[in-house]
């Protein structure tokens, strides 16, 4: 029950009525038995400074930060993660009241989004030493790939229709994570391209909208025989649950991660970066596969 002592914790976009998160945070509240309660809030560009300011005066103690603004509130927040500022988004913010209530309030921004893919795939397999391949690269896939770098890969490929694009994305990583001894290639996703990488790769992450509601029938990005049963393939994309690629892979007998696990994880990470206490994952899967309609 709300009451005057009932923390808030919420998310922040535009638009906001498809979001998922309320589901699946409140649930993991009322598990631990906490007084929060996670809101969604219709926030607009022009009043993404107000509403950060606002959320200060309210006392609110995070938010999650979704489209359009995760590029924007790094500007209006105190701190920000190193990775998070390598990737040069944030999605999800923490606000610390340093002396209570009325005083000094910090603000400091993260992004879960790498994370929650990363967690996900390694249910199913460890990507330590493993080539990881990569199909996209705007801003899930640039959060994905250098949480990935990050984590003891051997070799990273990024594959996109614009090459431009892929190009720009792989001189972030190797600019920010020139220390690290990664084998990181670039490539335009056609045929010929997809068979060469994937055939050796380990791991393949679809970040493209490719099979996304309403386009449900779009041709997968790869077909079965470019896929191999020891592959693990994860879509990103979770309207449907089972995409063209997540078919195709089925067809292939490949290790198939489902898009929602990402966005269960990267919520995951947030409740716990806001709590400073575990999740509790069973859950919060449960309420949101339930808010999904699985």
């Amino acid at each position: 029950m709300v009451d005057g002592k009932t923390e808030i914790l919420g998310v922040m976009g535009d638009p906001i009525k498809h979001t998922f998160s309320p589901a699946m945070q409140n649930a993991g509240l009322e598990s631990l038995n906490l007084n929060y309660i996670y809101l969604p809030f219709h926030v607009k560009p022009n009043g993404l400074s107000q509403a950060i300011e606002g959320a200060k005066a309210l006392g609110i103690k995070g938010l999650n930060i979704t489209i359009p603004h995760k590029t924007d509130v790094i500007g209006l927040l105190d701190e920000i993660d190193s990775l998070a500022s390598m990737i040069g988004a944030v999605n999800t913010i923490q606000f610390i009241y340093e002396d209570g209530d009325g005083g000094n309030v910090l603000t400091k921004g993260y992004n879960t989004d790498g994370y929650g893919c990363l967690r996900a795939i390694e249910e199913e397999t460890s990507v330590k030493n493993k080539k990881v391949t990569i199909a996209g690269a705007g801003g899930a896939s640039k959060a994905i790939a250098f949480q990935i770098a990050n984590s003891e890969i051997n070799e990273l490929s990024i594959l996109n229709r614009n090459f431009n694009k892929a190009e720009s994305l792989v001189d972030d990583l190797k600019t920010n994570l020139a220390k690290l001894d990664i084998d990181i290639n670039v490539d335009a996703y056609e045929i010929d391209c997809l068979k060469r990488e994937l055939s050796d790769s380990d791991v393949f992450i679809d970040t493209t909208p490719i099979g996304m509601y309403p386009n449900v029938d779009d041709k997968a990005i790869a077909s079965a025989n470019l896929l191999h049963e020891d592959l693990v393939v994860n879509d990103i994309v979770y309207t449907p649950m089972e995409t063209s690629l997540i078919k195709e892979a089925r067809k292939a007998n490949a290790i198939v991660v489902p898009g929602y696990k990402m966005l269960l994880y990267q919520g995951i990470s947030s409740f716990e970066i806001w709590l400073s206490h575990e999740a509790p994952i069973e859950e919060m899967e449960k309420a949101l596969l339930g808010a999904l309609g699985i």
